[in-house]
């Protein structure tokens, strides 16, 4: 199975478009320590030749086109895009999609929840229905993933439900202090090379981690993890923003209840940081935090970043 990260940061990415952070300067003079990242997708592939997105990035016409492994290679009009799977209904992980719109043969995806909030946004009805099917994931069910043409990708994904929050621009703050959230907005990747038993774990967004998400994930080969922010108050603290990690739904890298703790002793082989925010640290290559979760045996994925499993 080949995993290639799209983007690696967070929703608005790195360097953000209004953000005069000095990460985010030091990004946009293209300091070698401050590489610039897309917004958080990564596509699967059984072969090396037909790929899945996993979510669907804003930035997903430069994640093509900085990728050949996307690029058309047959016919005068083609993809190996064979279609996408999202894990909830973030702007930064479905607005992409429009992008998908040029009549071609796609499969997508999702929970039901997220299935009717594209639904009720007739934006959506870019993706031709003609073309485009539109499948229900089941929580804690595996689901194999089709082709348009109705061949197997050879993968098969098992969506399960993550502390998270309801998508921003879906709140209801009169549904209490979670916003209207239910478990189908916010889901995790269990994914499996059907043939050879690979497998690893998708999680770019996590509010917090339950002992039954840690038992979940315990042993694994692989996971990539919810990177957002380093501290809780880093976007007030440095400035830029109002709300906490807690409040946009996302867990700190740091501190006693943070990433690095919780996952410390569940023995996963292989940990890689996603979904970074411009504001976390851990984006230079020269910052104390890099080398932090470095030494903590944590990957920081990249833009291009291949994993073959």
């Amino acid at each position: 199975m080949k995993i290639r990260v799209l983007g690696a940061a967070a929703g608005g990415g790195f360097p953000q478009w209004n953000c005069n952070h000095p990460n985010s300067r030091r990004a946009r003079q293209n300091d070698s320590a401050a590489s610039q990242r897309t917004q958080s997708s990564i596509a699967v592939s059984g072969d090396g030749e037909d790929w899945f997105l996993f979510n669907a990035s804003p930035d997903l016409r430069q994640q093509i086109k900085e990728n050949d492994i996307l690029h058309p290679k047959k016919d005068l009009r083609h993809s190996p895009i064979q279609g996408a799977v999202l894990t909830n209904a973030d702007v930064d992980h479905v607005a992409g999609l429009l992008n998908l719109r040029e009549s071609q043969p796609l499969r997508l995806y999702a929970t039901q929840r997220v299935l009717d909030v594209l639904q009720a946004n007739s934006i959506f009805n870019v993706l031709n229905p003609k073309f485009v099917s539109r499948e229900a994931v089941v929580l804690d069910k595996a689901q194999e993933l089709i082709k348009p043409d109705g061949s197997s990708m050879g993968i098969e994904v098992t969506p399960f439900a993550i502390p998270g929050k309801v998508a921003l621009w879906l709140e209801d703050a009169s549904k209490g202090d979670n916003f209207g959230s239910v478990e189908e907005d916010t889901i995790a990747l269990e994914v499996e090379d059907i043939q050879s038993g690979a497998r690893f774990y998708y999680m770019p967004a996590c509010a917090t981690m339950t002992e039954e998400l840690a038992a979940r994930i315990h042993g694994a080969d692989m996971v990539f993890f919810d990177g957002t922010l380093w501290v809780d108050d880093e976007m007030i603290r440095e400035g830029v923003g109002i709300k906490t990690g807690q409040r946009m739904g996302h867990m700190s890298v740091s501190g006693e209840k943070g990433t690095l703790a919780r996952l410390a002793e569940l023995e996963i082989k292989r940990k890689i940081f996603i979904h970074i925010n411009t504001t976390n640290p851990i984006l230079l290559d020269d910052s104390k935090e890099r080398q932090i979760v470095e030494a903590a045996g944590w990957e920081v994925s990249f833009d291009g970043m291949q994993i073959d499993i």
